[in-house]
C-alpha cells in the first residue's frame, strides 16, 4: 500500500498526525525506525548523497522534518522544514540570517519573555529593534523601511491576536519579510504559511511534542533561498537536537490531534467557569466568545490552545492558589499533558500584574480539573 505525504495532505487532522512522515513500508522493517546515533557516516570517494556528518544531517531528522511539514503546510510543494535543538534556537535561526547590520525587524512587546535578550544581541549587531504590542494590529505603525516582521499570535502569555494576514498583506508590500511565533496555537490550530507568512516558527517542547520530555524547536519556510540561509545558520551555530529527542518528537506528534482535542476543549470550559470567580480579572482565552481577540482569531485559527491567562488580586493570593492545586503543577512552560501553572512575574520579564496566572490546561478529565481549581480559589481566599 503507498501512503504518500500527498495523500496524506487530503487526509484529516488525526489520520495526518498519525502518518505524518513516516517511510514507505518495507517487509519486517518498523513502521517509524528508531533513533539513527551517528557522528560520521561512511562516505568514500565524492560527497554527494543527503549524509556525511552529523551536525548536517540526520535520517532521524529528515522523517520528523517531513512530520512537521505535512502538519505545517500539508500539500504545499516547495514548503520545507529544519529542526533545532530548541524553539530559541529555532528563533535565532530566522533572525541572525536573515538580518544584516543596518537592517530594522519588529519583535512584539508582549511576546515571549526571552525576546529582550534577542533584542539587546541584535542591536549589538548593528540592527534597528522596532517593538509594539500584538492587540491591535498595532505592529503596522512600526513597519516602515523593516526588513523582517516578527508576530507572535496568540502572544504569550497575555493571548492577544493580531489579524495576521492584514500584517502579510502590509509587510511584503513594502518588501519584509514575515515570520510567525506558532508555537502556542500548533500546526492543528493555525498554519502561518497559508496565511501568507515567510516562515513559521515554533518550540517543539511544547504542546507539538506534549510530554514536557523535550526540547526542540523548528523552522518550516517556503522560500528555498531563505531557508538556504535558516540551514546555514544551523549549521554554523551547530545548533542541533539530538536523535534520541527527534525520534520521541516523531513518536509524540502521533497523538497530537488527541491531545489538542482534548486540552482545547477542557481550556474552554475551564474559562468559562473561571469568567464567573469574582476574584479572577483579565481572563483571557481566545476560544471564548466575548474574548477581544475572538472574532480575529476565529477567522485564521482552526482551534484556540490550551492556555488560558488571568488575574488574581495580589501576589500572595495567587501564590496561595497556586500551592493549593493538587492536579496542576507549579511549573513553566505549556502544552504538556499533565496541566501547569505558574505566576509569571517571578521571572521578572513579562509586563503583567503581580497576580497574573498562566495556565497551560493539560489532559486530565475536565471534572477534576475544574473541581481542582475552583477549590484552590476557595481555599486560597483570605
Amino acid at each position: 500500500m503507498s501512503d504518500t505525504a500527498e495523500d496524506r495532505g487530503r487526509c484529516g487532522d488525526g489520520t495526518r498526525a498519525v502518518r505524518a512522515g513516516l517511510p514507505e513500508p518495507v517487509k519486517h522493517e518498523p513502521t517509524l525506525p528508531g533513533p539513527v546515533f551517528a557522528a560520521h557516516f561512511h562516505l568514500p570517494g565524492e560527497v554527494t548523497g543527503p549524509y556525511a556528518y552529523g551536525r548536517d544531517d540526520n535520517p532521524t531528522w529528515t522523517l520528523l522534518e517531513r512530520a512537521i511539514g505535512e502538519l505545517e503546510a500539508p500539500g504545499r510543494d516547495g514548503a520545507e522544514t529544519l529542526v533545532f535543538a530548541s524553539g530559541m534556537a529555532a528563533t535565532s535561526s530566522v533572525l541572525f540570517s536573515q538580518l544584516r547590520a543596518g537592517d530594522a525587524v519588529v519583535l512584539p512587546s508582549d511576546g515571549y519573555q526571552v525576546l529582550p535578550l534577542v533584542r539587546a544581541q541584535l542591536e549589538a549587531y548593528g540592527i534597528e529593534v522596532r517593538t509594539a504590542p500584538t492587540g491591535g494590529d498595532a505592529q503596522l505603525e512600526a513597519l516602515d523601511g523593516a526588513r523582517l516582521l516578527w508576530i507572535e499570535s496568540p502572544a504569550n502569555p497575555g493571548l492577544d491576536v493580531c489579524d495576521i494576514r492584514r500584517l502579510v498583506a502590509a509587510a511584503h508590500a513594502q518588501g519584509a519579510l514575515v515570520a510567525v511565533d506558532n508555537t502556542l496555537a500548533t500546526p492543528l490550530g493555525q498554519r502561518p504559511l497559508e496565511l501568507g507568512a515567510d516562515f513559521s516558527v515554533a518550540s517543539g517542547t511544547k504542546q507539538l511534542t506534549g510530554h514536557g520530555d523535550v526540547l526542540l524547536g523548528y523552522v518550516t519556510g517556503r522560500d528555498a533561498e531563505a531557508m538556504a540561509a535558516v540551514r546555514r545558520w544551523r549549521k554554523i551555530a551547530g545548533a542541533i537536537c539530538g536523535p534520541m529527542e527527534a525520534w520521541l518528537a516523531h513518536r509524540s506528534i502521533a497523538t497530537l490531534q488527541l491531545r489538542v482535542e482534548r486540552q482545547n476543549a477542557t481550556a474552554l470550559a475551564v474559562a468559562k467557569v473561571l469568567k464567573e470567580r469574582p476574584e479572577v480579572s483579565h481572563l483571557r482565552y481566545p476560544g471564548l466568545p466575548d474574548d477581544p481577540s475572538h472574532k480575529i482569531a476565529s477567522g485564521q485559527m482552526r482551534r484556540y490552545g490550551c492556555v488560558v491567562s488571568f488575574t488574581l488580586p495580589t501576589r500572595a493570593r495567587a501564590e496561595r492558589f497556586l500551592q493549593a492545586l493538587h492536579l496542576v503543577e507549579d511549573a513553566t512552560s505549556f502544552g504538556g499533558v499533565r496541566s501547569t501553572a505558574e505566576r509569571r512575574r517571578r521571572w521578572g520579564g513579562d509586563d503583567v500584574p503581580e497576580g497574573f496566572i498562566r495556565m497551560s490546561v493539560g489532559a486530565e478529565d475536565p471534572e477534576d480539573l475544574i473541581a481542582d481549581l475552583l477549590r484552590a480559589l476557595d481555599e486560597s481566599a483570605e
